[in-house]
């Protein structure tokens, strides 16, 4: 069975959105597994480091970050592209690069790894 999962953080920033914004972007996430290696390069990045793949999903003005899991999908981040925090990793890459610069942030997966410690402890 196929399922998305959202880690605490990521759960916790969905909530935080209005109810109708949350059913929208949900709506607009339309993604299978084994899609994840030929996606549209418009709405879709990679993000690599240390063996990890990480995605990104352009949904309306938000970003969602999420990685393939043995259930599904784990969706890690839910940021507004307008944020502060997505602002910080996103700021001084270059357009074409984006993805690739962004994966050699340390910010960028201390923030991603926050997520996973907290499903962990809990």
């Amino acid at each position: 069975m196929f399922q998305i999962v959202f880690n605490e953080i990521s759960a916790a920033e969905m909530a935080a959105l209005p109810k109708e914004l949350q059913l929208d972007l949900l709506a607009e996430f339309e993604v299978l597994p084994e899609e994840l290696d030929g996606l549209d390069d418009e709405r879709f990045g990679l993000i690599e480091r240390d063996g990890k793949k990480l995605y990104r999903y352009r949904a309306k003005d938000y970003r969602i970050y999420f990685a393939r899991a043995s259930e599904g999908i784990t969706i890690h981040r839910v940021l507004h592209k307008n944020t502060i925090r997505d602002f910080l990793f996103r700021a001084k890459l270059p357009m074409p690069a984006e993805d690739q610069e962004l994966s050699q942030q340390g910010g960028f997966w201390k923030l991603i790894e926050e997520g996973e410690k907290t499903r962990k402890t809990r």
